[in-house]
């Protein structure tokens, strides 16, 4: 936990990242790095005693305790602008070099230029880690508990196996294989077997180890000394350890073959001496092959790493060759398209004047063809007549409808004037007439 500050509010879980002991675990690595995980690696530093901080040329914290201050100080250095250009320094935190001592995240140049501060840090803390993102003490601290582990399983499958196989030994005996009339002896060697396989295994039951025992009392008040009395004789206990290795010898050698028949199909063909040649080469050729497989799975794990940069690097890179498209075709597509617009109207006005003169054209040359002169000056004339005697009636129509519309607007008593305007009209009319009759009377 933090040293001496966590009691006192230690402000480290309010910026999101894994206790130290979580991050030295491998709990604070997630594949893509966020800032609690950024976080926890600057919490590794600080909380190792500030000696990496300081090789990486952080101030020196003074006083007796880590208080608030000296975090807010550190941050100061921290976020400080870094010396370099922020894109040359984006391009030597993602380059092959510092890269490769990155563990695999989705981190950009942009990202770097656009916080100088995480990117001095990355790139102070290369140098400190390794590809898996742990320190580079406990990543040898990692390699050394992985080889003693490698040791100790080497070890206990050693064990196992001849304790499986000394088991399997006793099975086929119980289900009568092998043999059709085993021999005294051999049935003795067997029942000596089983009864000894079955006192370790009490005697581990009731003596686990200090690991495993604890306080605890023995089980039943039982003790291994307890189990002397089981053991069998020293004359089986002699034959036993006399035929003991012959046997695992036997099975051993047939369990290689086995192997072999399975690895190598094509040597069941071959001679026994040939055969056991091959057996003492097997176990290099599967480390071989163990060695390429691991080499093949280190190659893609790395790939795999290249893969999420890539990916994490697609979408940005198709964001901006979008941007870039769409700036195109604002420019010079959408700029461009309004004069574009205007010489096709234009363009279109001077097509259809040129239509309609020729349109003229084509009907003065037909006429031309058709009439002479002096007729086509006649049909002017006439033509010209008719128009104005068109014109005439059209204006004497639009009178007559002028005062038509005037009539009919006083309304429904209209016709009875219209009538009585008639009789009117009628009775002058014969007044007129008589008096012309009386004129002519009186002359």
């Amino acid at each position: 936990m933090c040293p001496g500050a966590l009691g006192r509010g230690c402000p480290w879980k309010a910026f999101g990242g894994p206790t130290p002991q979580q991050w030295e675990l491998g709990m604070g690595r997630p594949h893509p790095w966020t800032w609690g995980a950024l976080w926890g690696l600057a919490g590794a530093a600080w909380f190792g005693g500030g000696a990496g901080w300081r090789r990486l040329g952080a101030p020196r914290l003074t006083g007796g305790s880590r208080g608030p201050a000296e975090p807010a100080r550190l941050l100061q250095w921290v976020m400080a602008a870094p010396t370099r250009a922020p894109g040359d320094m984006g391009v030597e935190l993602l380059g092959p070099a510092g890269g490769a001592r990155l563990p695999p995240c989705q981190l950009t140049e942009e990202d770097a230029s656009a916080h100088p501060g995480l990117a001095n840090l990355l790139l102070g803390l290369t140098p400190y880690l390794d590809p898996s993102g742990l320190s580079t003490p406990l990543a040898r601290q990692l390699e050394q508990a992985g080889k003693e582990l490698q040791l100790r399983r080497a070890a206990w499958l050693r064990w196992e196996a001849l304790h499986r196989l000394l088991q399997e030994a006793l099975m086929e005996q119980r289900a009568g294989r092998g043999d059709a009339s085993p021999t005294l002896q051999d049935r003795k060697f067997l029942e000596t077997l089983e009864q000894r396989l079955l006192l370790g295994e009490l005697s581990r039951i009731l003596e686990p180890g200090p690991s495993l025992c604890g306080n605890r009392p023995p089980l039943l008040g039982l003790g291994a000394p307890d189990l002397l009395e089981l053991l069998p004789p020293s004359q089986d206990l002699a034959l036993l350890q006399q035929h003991l290795p012959q046997e695992i010898e036997e099975r051993l050698r047939c369990k290689g073959l086995a192997l072999l028949s399975y690895h190598r199909p094509e040597s069941d063909s071959a001679g026994e001496t040939a055969r056991c040649a091959m057996l003492w080469t097997l176990a290099e050729g599967l480390a071989a092959e163990q060695r390429r497989l691991q080499a093949a799975r280190s190659w893609r794990r790395e790939l795999m790493g290249l893969l999420e940069r890539q990916r994490a690097a697609y979408p940005q890179v198709l964001l901006r060759c979008l941007g870039l498209l769409q700036r195109l075709a604002q420019d010079h597509r959408l700029g461009t398209q309004a004069q574009l617009d205007r010489l096709n109207t234009h363009y279109l006005e001077v097509k259809c004047s040129a239509m309609f003169l020729k349109i003229r054209l084509e009907e003065l040359s037909v006429l031309s063809d058709t009439y002479s002169p002096e007729k086509l000056e006649v049909h002017r004339a006439i033509r010209a007549g008719l128009q104005g005697a068109v014109q005439h009636q059209e204006q004497e129509l639009a009178t007559a409808q002028k005062i038509l519309a005037t009539y009919e607007s006083l309304g429904p008593g209209f016709e009875g004037l219209v009538q009585e305007y008639a009789q009117l009209c009628g009775c002058i009319e014969n007044k007129r007439w008589a008096l012309q009759e009386f004129n002519k009377g009186c002359h």
